[in-house]
């Protein structure tokens, strides 16, 4: 019987393009026994055996409720799932490098909602944080062919209980995911001179990524407007902004920097 740690091992390495060889000659296993636990036929440590009891939809577990909804606007906002064969798929939610303390948030995250081993793979001004799992499509449905704008993206009522119950934590994954924290410079009227304030972004041309983001602010009463800019020919994407004083105050409280 071999450790968890090394069959996970052996899934990290599988989504860095390393073939089933270098995989068995790495993690000093046989080849044999990594595409077993790849396709499922091989019988995982006694302790191990039942990975599905984490999972809400195929057993009775539970997720955790502040972890959840942070994750879950992560993935909406840069996130994806990916197949590593079969039923084995993984999460990765892509964390841009000026903001290491993302990265650790989002794998504390992970780990906090399925008791995976995460990892990081480096890419050009990015870095993604990855999971392997065989129920990531099962906490997240929103999962599909083609770009998340191209397809209807709405929660279950499952998944709505959770991010009502914590729309805060909702919130402070889709702005750590395409939001930002800005300046806006004004000239005054009188020509001398601008005057500065915060205000709070989020942009995505999937309209009903929006709506999820502005029902959550408006269930925690924090104005906010938006407005439409055409990116490419039939596409637009929509911004939205919190400017108020008192709205950026309470939103400083919900987000917090990202590191």
């Amino acid at each position: 019987m071999y450790s968890r740690k090394i069959i996970d091992e052996t899934f990290r390495l599988k989504t860095l393009g390393l073939t089933d060889k270098q995989i068995a000659a790495q993690c000093g296993v046989s080849i044999f026994a990594v595409r077993h636990w790849r396709y499922g036929t091989r019988r995982t440590p006694e302790s191990e055996s039942d990975r599905a009891d984490y999972c809400p939809r195929c057993s009775t577990g539970q997720l955790d409720p502040e972890a959840y909804p942070y994750l879950l606007g992560l993935y909406l906002g840069d996130g994806y799932i990916g197949r590593l064969h079969r039923d084995v798929t993984y999460l990765s939610i892509a964390c841009c490098d000026t903001w290491p303390g993302l990265m650790i948030e989002c794998t504390e995250a992970m780990s906090a909602v399925f008791p995976v081993s995460v990892f990081k793979v480096q890419r050009q001004g990015c870095t993604e944080v990855k999971g392997a799992s065989t129920h990531w499509t099962c906490i997240f449905p929103q999962h599909g062919p083609g770009k998340k704008h191209e397809r209807l993206i709405a929660l279950e009522a499952w998944q709505q209980e959770l991010v009502d119950a914590r729309p805060d934590r909702f919130i402070r994954g889709l702005i750590h995911s395409d939001g930002c924290r800005a300046l806006n410079r004004i000239r005054k009227k009188n020509g001398e001179g601008f005057y500065e304030y915060p205000r709070y972004h989020f942009s995505n041309v999937s309209t009903d990524i929006v709506e999820l983001l502005t029902a959550a602010l408006d269930q925690l009463d924090i104005p906010w407007k938006s407005h439409v800019k055409r990116q490419e020919p039939y596409l637009d994407q929509v911004t939205v902004s919190i400017s108020r004083k008192a709205a950026v105050a309470r939103m400083d409280t919900i987000v917090s920097p990202k590191y």
